[in-house]
């Protein structure tokens, strides 16, 4: 199990993907969520979407303490 990792270091889903390879599909969808806005606002400033992919993380889910759902 595996969840992804956002530039500001939260999961982007509360359950985490059964499969890295399920988790490495859904970061295509998770950025396109921002498609409309142009960038992805992190804590540390703006990120252009052809560069948000390259700031997440996919981690076991074991290594993430849930804090959500």
């Amino acid at each position: 199990m595996y969840h992804v990792i956002s530039p500001d270091g939260f999961p982007i889903t509360c359950k985490p993907y059964a499969s890295r390879e399920e988790a490495e599909k859904s970061i295509p969808v998770y950025c396109s969520r921002f498609k409309h806005q142009g960038y992805y606002a992190a804590m540390s400033g703006r990120i252009p979407l052809e560069e948000l992919s390259d700031y997440l993380e996919i981690v076991p889910a074991e290594k993430i303490i849930s804090l959500c759902c």
